[in-house]
């Protein structure tokens, strides 16, 4: 009676594991697809930060170095007497922002705070000044403080650590009971340890969902709003943390016949489905799908760790279990097994990483400068100590020594356990780090080199930006305004830069509308010199006009 108990429990579990298979599937399907990006920073604004512009203008525009959503009410622009300067809900429209401000605005100096969410979920803010007229003291803004509680942020990083412990106890118990533990001993402690994996990893996905309210919106570990977990569950973030629940609920209903030792081959092989695509849930919610070359990102991410998982989830049974419960015999056909498959995992684990750190980093020079190049240079050093030591113990194997002294392969694989805690750490502040290709993109909020001016023509005035008015690559925005001072539409923008000193005749610059008002371009000065730009603006079917100022390049 009681295999046929069994018999009928199999295909029942075997179907509901597709079922919750299915359910992910769908979830992917209807999830909202969101733009490119990761820890997107502000790259430019208008006005300039800390510029003094001669007018009030109708609208502040921030330019972000990748689309960014909406946090409600966390954008302002407070007046020199400290009331709200801005005028309605800003406009996102990608990477740009508009806020409508009052355009009969007072002299002196505003304050622009803001806080958006870029498209891999991190919250992204800051604050900068300009002035009207003339400088005055800076205001203060009085309302809700737009940064997160440090609380939450630290909450998020041990929730994160947490989730990877959570994995790799799943899968190792998983691994080793389905393909080496020995007959003879008893799966009761690896199937704990299991399922306390299969918790974890649970706990910590739930704990991510309701503290990415706080993290992005500011505010403390318990201020969970509906209105905010609504946006979070709607995002892209939101739905990778809900097909990764999917998928765990899923695996469920495999696993318990596999602790029994009742687990039949093609149950193994919905198990590893089921365990790639929760591996993918990882990429899909951080950096790697928001990353230059997403696809790639995403595969060496999950490759990277699947890799930690197998391996760190090996060392885990054998330090616990196989090494001590394990004769000698037993031991001697396991070891060598174990070791081809912990060499195929660190072989992962370094071909993944490198490729992360090659998109991640960017430049050498990045390694030095950023903080996210230190965390993977420490993570560098320790992997080197940890590989030492793998080295160690797979000599150990080779000279079949191992089985005979199980008290050294304790020890060594204890080690490599502590080293690899720490990797797991570091990998866990990682992920809230601004990658390093971007950490150092954030050039809007400090006051640098650039040019601004303002061109006056009969049909329109022109707001002249151009950052960092250097030789080389500078990006230039124009915004017309009409003679009372509100945006005024323009039809076609065309626009020329040339240095007659130097012989260098006019050059067309290619531009980008973002707003009706409102166009950007890239222009490469490859000379210091007074550069004449010339710019024509048609504001109708038979109205332009042209107006020409003179850029001093150093």
């Amino acid at each position: 009676m009681a295999g046929m108990s069994v018999a009928i429990r199999r295909p029942i579990a075997r179907l509901l594991a597709v079922a919750g298979l299915l359910v992910t599937v769908v979830a992917l399907l209807i999830a909202p697809a969101g733009p490119a990006s990761a820890h997107a920073v502000l790259v430019s604004s208008s006005p300039i930060a800390s510029a003094v512009v001669s007018n009030a203008p109708a609208e502040v525009v921030l330019t972000f170095s990748e689309s960014v959503r909406k946090v409600s009410g966390k954008i302002r622009v407070i007046a020199p007497d400290g009331s709200r300067a801005d005028r309605g809900e800003p406009t996102f429209e990608g990477t740009v922002v508009t806020v409508p401000v009052d355009p009969a605005g007072a002299r002196g100096t505003y304050l622009v705070s803001y806080r958006v969410i870029s498209s891999d979920s991190h919250p992204v803010s800051g604050a900068f000044t300009y002035s009207v007229g003339a400088p005055s003291t800076p205001p203060v803004d009085s309302g809700d403080d737009s940064r997160a509680d440090p609380v939450v942020g630290n909450a998020v990083k041990v929730a994160k650590y947490a989730g990877y412990a959570g994995l790799l106890l799943l899968v190792g118990p998983t691994l080793v009971l389905a393909a080496l533990w020995p007959r003879r001993l008893p799966r009761r402690g690896p199937a704990r340890l299991a399922w306390a994996g299969l918790g974890l990893l649970a706990v910590s996905t739930v704990a991510n969902l309701l503290l990415q309210v706080p993290y992005t919106a500011g505010g403390g570990v318990f201020d969970v709003t509906g209105e905010g977990l609504s946006d979070v569950l709607g995002s892209s973030f939101g739905a990778a943390h809900l097909v990764r629940l999917g998928l765990l609920a899923a695996a469920a209903f495999l696993l318990r016949p596999l602790m029994a030792g009742l687990v039949e081959r093609s149950d193994l092989v919905i198990l590893g489905v089921l365990g790639a695509a929760a591996l993918v849930t990882w990429p899909l919610a951080g950096h790697p799908a928001a990353s230059p070359a997403p696809a790639v990102s995403v595969v060496v991410d999950a490759v990277h760790l699947g890799g930690m998982a197998v391996w760190m989830g090996g060392l885990v049974m054998l330090a616990v279990f196989l090494l001590t419960r394990a004769d000698e015999r037993e031991l001697g056909a396991i070891l060598p097994i174990w070791s081809r498959w912990a060499a195929l995992a660190v072989s992962a684990l370094l071909l993944a990483g490198t490729v992360q750190a090659l998109i991640e980093v960017a430049t050498p020079r990045a390694l030095v400068d950023t903080t996210y190049g230190r965390l993977v240079l420490g993570k560098i050093g320790l992997f080197a100590l940890v590989i030492a030591v793998a080295a160690y113990s797979r000599q150990l194997v080779r000279r079949r020594t191992a089985a005979g002294r199980p008290t050294s392969m304790r020890r060594a694989v204890w080690a490599e356990l502590a080293i690899t805690a720490v990797v797991l750490g570091l990998s866990a502040v990682l992920v809230q780090t601004t990658p390093a290709r971007t950490a150092g993109a954030d050039v809007a909020g400090a006051p640098g080199r650039f040019f601004s001016t303002t061109l006056s023509s009969p049909n329109y005035d022109l707001q002249i930006e151009l950052d960092p008015a250097e030789r080389g690559n500078n990006t230039v925005h124009f915004y017309a305004y009409t003679k009372d001072n509100r945006p005024q539409p323009v039809v076609e923008w065309r626009a020329t830069v040339a240095l007659p000193a130097a012989g260098i005749e006019p050059i067309q610059v290619p531009l980008l509308p973002l707003t009706d008002n409102h166009a950007t371009g890239e222009i490469n000065f490859p000379a210091a010199g007074e550069w004449q730009l010339r710019i024509t603006a048609r504001t109708s079917d038979i109205d332009q006009a042209t107006v020409t100022t003179t850029v001093p390049i150093r």
